[in-house]
């Protein structure tokens, strides 16, 4: 009889603790408590939002390696922050047509290991405060110096361009890290845009007086870049990191799996890391 009930009660405990992605995702958007825009990319990309989530995933960006390494690890739940199907809306009719062998072995690894991937961008960018910021301001360590009404700017002890590079590069691990400017240029006065804000709101941060080194994801070489260069070449106060677009939100995605343990215990919540796609010849 005791046995019976130790039993039932284990059973009982486990229908308790199974939840689905979907309900995963409206805790998420109960916790976020902000009004998405109408046309946000914060959705389910593949698998049955109805299924029961094993465990969760949390990555930067859903490639097929972070996709390897949580199936291995038995999640099933995947959430991350940058498309999965290679654009920004995750629209794969075009491929399809093409039957690109590339985004059909991404699939059919989805659906035979009853992966559900879910964006989550949108959101985590409009969180007070916006988590990838957030996030990336730790990893750097520059809490202190950031401007509490424009957290965006950071005033930092003044160092040379490449000792900023340097140790940018050093605290995020960073393989491969692009400065445009003179290495020699002494700043103190930094901006930081993860990920690909894109060139305008890029610009208007660098023409600001108070902004000395811009620290970017990733932009056209012909917008930003050429923007910064030509400001070297008329000896102009301004220079830019580029981090990569991985390496320039990793940490606030990392940020992100931290808060979803808050208020999800059903499950196990892991961070798997995007691996920077770049390397430099001679390295390993």
């Amino acid at each position: 009889m005791k046995l019976a009930l130790l039993v039932l009660a284990a059973t009982s405990l486990q229908a308790q603790q199974t939840i689905t992605a979907r309900q995963v995702i409206d805790r998420i958007q109960q916790h976020l408590g902000v009004t998405l825009p109408a046309n946000t990319v914060d959705t389910f990309k593949a698998g049955n939002p109805d299924e029961p989530v094993k465990g969760i995933a949390v990555t930067m960006m859903a490639t097929y390696d972070v996709l390897e390494r949580a199936a291995r690890a038995g999640n099933t739940l995947v959430i991350t922050h940058e498309p999965t199907f290679y654009n920004h809306l995750d629209k794969t009719s075009d491929l399809e047509k093409q039957d690109d062998p590339v985004l059909a072995a991404k699939q059919k690894f989805i659906t035979d290991h009853h992966l559900v991937v879910w964006r989550f961008h949108d959101g985590w960018h409009l969180h007070n405060p916006d988590g990838i910021l957030l996030g990336m301001t730790r990893a750097l360590g520059w809490q202190r110096y950031q401007n509490a009404d424009q957290p965006h700017l950071f005033q930092l002890p003044e160092t040379s361009l490449s000792e900023l590079a340097a140790s940018v590069k050093s605290k995020l691990n960073i393989n491969v890290l692009r400065v445009v400017g003179d290495r020699n240029l002494r700043v103190a006065k930094v901006a930081m845009l993860p990920g690909a804000a894109g060139s305008a709101k890029q610009i208007q941060l660098l023409e600001r007086p108070d902004v000395e080194a811009l620290v970017i994801g990733e932009t056209p070489e012909w917008e930003t870049v050429e923007y910064v260069a030509d400001a070297a070449s008329e000896s102009r106060h301004k220079a830019l990191l580029i981090l990569g677009h991985i390496p320039s939100e990793q940490a606030g995605m990392e940020e992100c799996t931290a808060w979803l343990r808050g208020f999800i215990s059903e499950v196990p919540v892991t961070f798997v890391p995007a691996k920077e796609p770049f390397w430099l010849p001679g390295s390993r």
